[in-house]
Protein backbone atom coordinates (compact mmCIF):
# COMPACT_ATOMS: atom_id res chain seq x y z
CA UNK A 1 0.00 0.00 0.00
CA UNK A 2 1.02 3.58 -0.54
CA UNK A 3 0.28 6.66 1.48
CA UNK A 4 -1.04 9.96 0.23
CA UNK A 5 -3.64 10.83 -2.34
CA UNK A 6 -5.51 8.20 -4.27
CA UNK A 7 -7.11 8.48 -7.68
CA UNK A 8 -10.21 10.69 -7.31
CA UNK A 9 -11.27 10.14 -10.91
CA UNK A 10 -11.25 6.36 -10.56
CA UNK A 11 -12.97 6.42 -7.17
CA UNK A 12 -15.69 8.84 -8.29
CA UNK A 13 -16.31 6.84 -11.43
CA UNK A 14 -16.76 3.66 -9.41
CA UNK A 15 -19.26 5.33 -7.08
CA UNK A 16 -21.16 6.93 -9.93
CA UNK A 17 -21.43 3.70 -11.90
CA UNK A 18 -22.46 1.72 -8.82
CA UNK A 19 -25.22 4.17 -7.99
CA UNK A 20 -26.41 4.05 -11.60
CA UNK A 21 -26.85 0.29 -11.41
CA UNK A 22 -28.56 0.55 -8.03
CA UNK A 23 -30.94 3.17 -9.43
CA UNK A 24 -31.89 0.78 -12.22
CA UNK A 25 -32.40 -1.98 -9.65
CA UNK A 26 -34.96 0.00 -7.61
CA UNK A 27 -37.85 -2.36 -8.49
CA UNK A 28 -35.90 -5.28 -7.01
CA UNK A 29 -35.42 -3.43 -3.71
CA UNK A 30 -39.17 -2.92 -3.34
CA UNK A 31 -40.77 -4.70 -0.40
CA UNK A 32 -43.43 -7.35 -1.08
CA UNK A 33 -46.92 -7.02 0.36
CA UNK A 34 -46.27 -9.93 2.76
CA UNK A 35 -43.08 -8.46 4.20
CA UNK A 36 -44.45 -8.51 7.76
CA UNK A 37 -45.80 -12.06 7.57
CA UNK A 38 -44.28 -14.69 5.29
CA UNK A 39 -41.42 -12.96 3.52
CA UNK A 40 -37.80 -13.77 4.36
CA UNK A 41 -36.28 -10.59 5.85
CA UNK A 42 -32.84 -11.60 4.53
CA UNK A 43 -34.21 -11.29 1.01
CA UNK A 44 -36.41 -8.23 1.53
CA UNK A 45 -35.66 -6.00 4.52
CA UNK A 46 -31.93 -6.70 4.60
CA UNK A 47 -31.24 -5.44 1.05
CA UNK A 48 -33.38 -2.36 1.62
CA UNK A 49 -31.68 -1.65 4.95
CA UNK A 50 -28.24 -1.96 3.39
CA UNK A 51 -29.29 0.36 0.59
CA UNK A 52 -30.44 2.90 3.18
CA UNK A 53 -27.36 2.59 5.40
CA UNK A 54 -24.82 3.17 2.67
CA UNK A 55 -26.67 5.67 0.46
CA UNK A 56 -27.38 7.83 3.52
CA UNK A 57 -23.66 8.05 4.21
CA UNK A 58 -22.76 8.69 0.57
CA UNK A 59 -25.52 11.27 0.25
CA UNK A 60 -24.07 13.28 3.13
CA UNK A 61 -20.31 12.78 2.88
CA UNK A 62 -19.29 12.36 -0.75
CA UNK A 63 -17.51 15.51 -1.98
CA UNK A 64 -19.27 15.60 -5.38
CA UNK A 65 -22.74 17.13 -5.41
CA UNK A 66 -24.14 15.04 -8.27
CA UNK A 67 -23.13 11.84 -6.48
CA UNK A 68 -24.68 13.05 -3.22
CA UNK A 69 -27.89 13.84 -5.09
CA UNK A 70 -28.08 10.39 -6.66
CA UNK A 71 -27.48 8.71 -3.30
CA UNK A 72 -30.10 10.85 -1.57
CA UNK A 73 -32.67 9.80 -4.15
CA UNK A 74 -32.04 6.14 -3.34
CA UNK A 75 -32.20 6.83 0.38
CA UNK A 76 -35.52 8.65 0.00
CA UNK A 77 -36.81 5.67 -1.97
CA UNK A 78 -35.84 3.33 0.89
CA UNK A 79 -37.69 5.48 3.45
CA UNK A 80 -40.73 5.57 1.19
CA UNK A 81 -40.71 1.76 1.06
CA UNK A 82 -41.11 1.71 4.86
CA UNK A 83 -44.23 3.86 4.46
CA UNK A 84 -42.48 6.68 6.30
CA UNK A 85 -41.67 4.36 9.20
CA UNK A 86 -45.08 2.72 9.69
CA UNK A 87 -43.56 -0.61 8.67
CA UNK A 88 -41.33 -0.63 11.76
CA UNK A 89 -44.31 -0.28 14.07
CA UNK A 90 -45.86 -3.36 12.47
CA UNK A 91 -42.63 -5.34 12.71
CA UNK A 92 -42.03 -4.46 16.37
CA UNK A 93 -45.60 -5.26 17.38
CA UNK A 94 -45.23 -8.65 15.70
CA UNK A 95 -41.76 -9.43 17.14
CA UNK A 96 -41.10 -7.33 20.28
CA UNK A 97 -37.72 -8.96 21.00
CA UNK A 98 -36.44 -8.92 17.40
CA UNK A 99 -33.46 -6.65 16.89
CA UNK A 100 -33.60 -6.15 13.14
CA UNK A 101 -36.54 -3.65 13.14
CA UNK A 102 -34.64 -1.49 15.63
CA UNK A 103 -31.40 -1.79 13.66
CA UNK A 104 -33.18 -0.76 10.45
CA UNK A 105 -35.08 2.07 12.11
CA UNK A 106 -31.79 3.36 13.50
CA UNK A 107 -30.51 3.85 9.95
CA UNK A 108 -33.27 6.36 9.28
CA UNK A 109 -33.10 8.14 12.63
CA UNK A 110 -29.45 8.82 11.77
CA UNK A 111 -30.87 11.07 9.03
CA UNK A 112 -33.49 12.64 11.31
CA UNK A 113 -36.41 10.57 10.00
CA UNK A 114 -38.69 9.34 12.78
CA UNK A 115 -42.10 7.85 13.41
CA UNK A 116 -43.82 8.74 16.70
CA UNK A 117 -45.38 5.33 17.32
CA UNK A 118 -42.11 3.53 16.57
CA UNK A 119 -40.29 5.77 19.04
CA UNK A 120 -42.80 4.82 21.74
CA UNK A 121 -42.55 1.12 20.92
CA UNK A 122 -38.76 0.95 20.95
CA UNK A 123 -38.56 2.82 24.23
CA UNK A 124 -40.79 0.10 25.69
CA UNK A 125 -39.45 -3.06 24.05
CA UNK A 126 -35.76 -2.27 24.60
CA UNK A 127 -36.45 -2.08 28.34
CA UNK A 128 -37.94 -5.57 28.49
CA UNK A 129 -36.01 -8.42 30.12
CA UNK A 130 -36.16 -10.37 26.86
CA UNK A 131 -34.30 -7.62 25.05
CA UNK A 132 -31.30 -7.91 27.39
CA UNK A 133 -30.76 -11.61 26.78
CA UNK A 134 -27.16 -12.45 25.85
CA UNK A 135 -26.53 -12.86 22.12
CA UNK A 136 -23.91 -15.23 20.75
CA UNK A 137 -23.07 -12.99 17.80
CA UNK A 138 -21.15 -10.16 19.44
CA UNK A 139 -20.60 -8.35 16.15
CA UNK A 140 -24.37 -8.24 15.67
CA UNK A 141 -24.71 -6.92 19.21
CA UNK A 142 -22.43 -4.01 18.26
CA UNK A 143 -24.88 -3.23 15.47
CA UNK A 144 -27.78 -3.28 17.93
CA UNK A 145 -25.91 -1.00 20.33
CA UNK A 146 -25.13 1.36 17.47
CA UNK A 147 -28.84 1.46 16.56
CA UNK A 148 -29.78 2.20 20.17
CA UNK A 149 -27.31 5.09 20.20
CA UNK A 150 -28.65 6.47 16.92
CA UNK A 151 -32.24 6.37 18.16
CA UNK A 152 -31.30 7.90 21.50
CA UNK A 153 -32.00 4.86 23.67
CA UNK A 154 -30.04 3.68 26.66
CA UNK A 155 -27.60 1.06 25.41
CA UNK A 156 -28.47 -2.35 26.84
CA UNK A 157 -24.79 -3.37 27.21
CA UNK A 158 -21.39 -1.73 27.40
CA UNK A 159 -20.04 -1.22 23.88
CA UNK A 160 -16.41 -1.65 24.88
CA UNK A 161 -17.08 -4.87 26.77
CA UNK A 162 -18.90 -6.36 23.79
CA UNK A 163 -16.20 -5.19 21.38
CA UNK A 164 -13.61 -7.09 23.44
CA UNK A 165 -15.51 -10.31 22.73
CA UNK A 166 -15.56 -9.84 18.95
CA UNK A 167 -13.11 -11.08 16.35
CA UNK A 168 -11.51 -7.65 16.08
CA UNK A 169 -11.43 -7.08 19.83
CA UNK A 170 -9.62 -10.38 20.38
CA UNK A 171 -6.92 -9.53 17.80
CA UNK A 172 -7.08 -13.03 16.27
CA UNK A 173 -4.07 -14.76 14.77
CA UNK A 174 -4.06 -13.25 11.27
CA UNK A 175 -3.02 -16.43 9.49
CA UNK A 176 -6.11 -18.27 10.77
CA UNK A 177 -8.71 -15.75 9.57
CA UNK A 178 -11.31 -17.49 7.42
CA UNK A 179 -13.92 -15.83 5.25
CA UNK A 180 -16.68 -15.70 7.87
CA UNK A 181 -14.31 -14.31 10.49
CA UNK A 182 -13.02 -11.71 8.04
CA UNK A 183 -16.54 -10.44 7.44
CA UNK A 184 -16.95 -10.26 11.22
CA UNK A 185 -13.82 -8.14 11.57
CA UNK A 186 -14.91 -5.71 8.85
CA UNK A 187 -18.28 -5.24 10.50
CA UNK A 188 -16.68 -4.80 13.92
CA UNK A 189 -14.82 -1.85 12.36
CA UNK A 190 -17.97 -0.49 10.71
CA UNK A 191 -20.03 -0.61 13.91
CA UNK A 192 -17.17 0.82 16.00
CA UNK A 193 -16.60 3.74 13.63
CA UNK A 194 -20.28 4.20 12.72
CA UNK A 195 -19.53 3.14 9.15
CA UNK A 196 -16.50 5.40 8.87
CA UNK A 197 -18.10 8.54 10.29
CA UNK A 198 -16.11 8.44 13.55
CA UNK A 199 -12.82 6.84 12.67
CA UNK A 200 -11.11 8.15 15.80
CA UNK A 201 -12.91 5.44 17.76
CA UNK A 202 -10.35 2.93 16.43
CA UNK A 203 -7.77 2.66 19.20
CA UNK A 204 -4.08 2.78 18.24
CA UNK A 205 -3.81 -0.94 19.06
CA UNK A 206 -6.69 -1.92 16.76
CA UNK A 207 -5.58 0.47 14.02
CA UNK A 208 -2.04 -0.87 14.17
CA UNK A 209 -3.23 -4.47 13.93
CA UNK A 210 -5.40 -3.69 10.92
CA UNK A 211 -2.72 -1.64 9.18
CA UNK A 212 -0.30 -4.55 9.53
CA UNK A 213 -2.57 -7.38 8.41
CA UNK A 214 -5.27 -6.04 6.10
CA UNK A 215 -2.90 -5.89 3.09
CA UNK A 216 -2.29 -9.65 3.32
CA UNK A 217 -5.98 -10.44 3.76
CA UNK A 218 -6.87 -8.13 0.89
CA UNK A 219 -4.39 -9.78 -1.44
CA UNK A 220 -5.76 -13.19 -0.53
CA UNK A 221 -9.37 -12.37 -1.34
CA UNK A 222 -8.48 -10.40 -4.43
CA UNK A 223 -6.73 -13.53 -5.67
CA UNK A 224 -9.92 -15.49 -4.96
CA UNK A 225 -11.90 -12.75 -6.74
CA UNK A 226 -14.17 -12.34 -3.74
CA UNK A 227 -14.95 -8.75 -4.66
CA UNK A 228 -17.50 -8.25 -1.89
CA UNK A 229 -15.03 -8.95 0.91
CA UNK A 230 -12.23 -7.13 -0.92
CA UNK A 231 -14.46 -4.05 -1.04
CA UNK A 232 -15.16 -4.29 2.67
CA UNK A 233 -11.44 -4.57 3.43
CA UNK A 234 -10.77 -1.51 1.28
CA UNK A 235 -13.43 0.33 3.29
CA UNK A 236 -11.70 -0.76 6.51
CA UNK A 237 -8.40 0.53 5.12
CA UNK A 238 -10.02 3.91 4.48
CA UNK A 239 -11.04 4.04 8.15
CA UNK A 240 -7.42 3.88 9.36
CA UNK A 241 -5.58 7.00 10.55
CA UNK A 242 -3.63 8.48 7.63
CA UNK A 243 -5.33 5.85 5.51
CA UNK A 244 -3.05 4.12 3.02
CA UNK A 245 -4.14 3.77 -0.59
CA UNK A 246 -3.47 0.65 -2.65
CA UNK A 247 -3.74 1.61 -6.33
CA UNK A 248 -3.34 -1.97 -7.54
CA UNK A 249 -6.16 -3.27 -5.33
CA UNK A 250 -8.46 -0.44 -6.39
CA UNK A 251 -7.74 -1.04 -10.05
CA UNK A 252 -8.48 -4.75 -9.66
CA UNK A 253 -11.82 -3.97 -8.05
CA UNK A 254 -12.55 -1.40 -10.78
CA UNK A 255 -11.78 -4.01 -13.42
CA UNK A 256 -14.32 -6.34 -11.79
CA UNK A 257 -17.07 -3.72 -12.19
CA UNK A 258 -19.20 -4.48 -15.22
CA UNK A 259 -20.09 -1.94 -17.87
CA UNK A 260 -23.53 -1.47 -16.28
CA UNK A 261 -21.95 -0.57 -12.92
CA UNK A 262 -22.66 -3.83 -11.11
CA UNK A 263 -19.99 -5.66 -9.14
CA UNK A 264 -20.40 -9.42 -8.70
CA UNK A 265 -19.98 -10.84 -5.25
CA UNK A 266 -17.41 -13.29 -6.58
CA UNK A 267 -15.74 -14.03 -9.89
CA UNK A 268 -17.22 -12.82 -13.16
CA UNK A 269 -20.61 -11.18 -13.63
CA UNK A 270 -23.36 -13.82 -13.51
CA UNK A 271 -24.35 -15.12 -16.93
CA UNK A 272 -28.07 -15.20 -16.30
CA UNK A 273 -31.10 -13.68 -17.94
CA UNK A 274 -32.96 -13.63 -14.63
CA UNK A 275 -32.89 -10.09 -13.17
CA UNK A 276 -33.66 -11.40 -9.68
CA UNK A 277 -30.67 -13.75 -9.74
CA UNK A 278 -28.39 -11.02 -11.04
CA UNK A 279 -29.66 -8.69 -8.32
CA UNK A 280 -28.95 -11.19 -5.54
CA UNK A 281 -25.47 -11.86 -6.93
CA UNK A 282 -24.51 -8.19 -7.23
CA UNK A 283 -26.50 -5.81 -5.04
CA UNK A 284 -24.38 -6.05 -1.87
CA UNK A 285 -20.98 -5.97 -3.55
CA UNK A 286 -22.12 -3.02 -5.69
CA UNK A 287 -23.21 -1.13 -2.57
CA UNK A 288 -19.95 -1.99 -0.83
CA UNK A 289 -17.97 -0.70 -3.81
CA UNK A 290 -19.75 2.65 -3.69
CA UNK A 291 -19.31 2.83 0.08
CA UNK A 292 -15.61 1.90 0.08
CA UNK A 293 -14.81 4.25 -2.81
CA UNK A 294 -16.56 7.09 -0.96
CA UNK A 295 -14.52 6.54 2.20
CA UNK A 296 -11.32 6.24 0.15
CA UNK A 297 -12.16 9.47 -1.69
CA UNK A 298 -12.66 11.29 1.61
CA UNK A 299 -9.42 9.89 3.04
CA UNK A 300 -7.60 10.87 -0.13
CA UNK A 301 -8.88 14.44 0.05
CA UNK A 302 -7.86 14.64 3.70
CA UNK A 303 -4.36 13.43 2.83
CA UNK A 304 -4.11 16.22 0.27
CA UNK A 305 -5.48 18.97 2.50
CA UNK A 306 -4.28 17.81 5.91
CA UNK A 307 -6.57 17.16 8.89
CA UNK A 308 -9.03 19.81 10.08
CA UNK A 309 -7.75 21.81 13.02
CA UNK A 310 -8.29 19.95 16.26
CA UNK A 311 -9.49 16.76 14.59
CA UNK A 312 -7.18 14.22 12.98
CA UNK A 313 -9.51 11.31 12.34
CA UNK A 314 -13.12 12.36 11.92
CA UNK A 315 -15.13 12.82 8.75
CA UNK A 316 -15.73 16.44 7.87
CA UNK A 317 -14.39 17.64 11.22
CA UNK A 318 -17.13 15.83 13.11
CA UNK A 319 -16.28 14.61 16.59
CA UNK A 320 -18.30 12.22 18.74
CA UNK A 321 -19.91 13.03 22.04
CA UNK A 322 -18.13 11.88 25.19
CA UNK A 323 -20.37 8.84 25.62
CA UNK A 324 -19.30 7.60 22.17
CA UNK A 325 -15.60 7.80 22.93
CA UNK A 326 -15.73 6.24 26.38
CA UNK A 327 -14.92 2.73 25.27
Amino acid sequence: MTGGRGDPGLLDRMVRRSLGWLEGARPLFRLPSNVTTDADPNLTLKPLGELAELTQLIGVLHPREEIRTAARGLFAFAWNETRDGELFAELIRGEPFATYPVELYGVFTQAGLRHAEVDELVHTTTRLRGWRVAREDHTRTLGVLNAERRIGLRQHADFGAVLALTGLGGLPEPWALDRKSAYGVTHDVFHLTDWGRNRQRLTPELAGYLRLWVPSWLENWLEEQLWDLAGELLAVTACLPAAPYDPVAWQRLADAQAADGSVPEMGAAPATGDPAEAFTACYHSTLVTAFAATLARIASDEAEAGPPAGDTASVGGRTPCESETAL
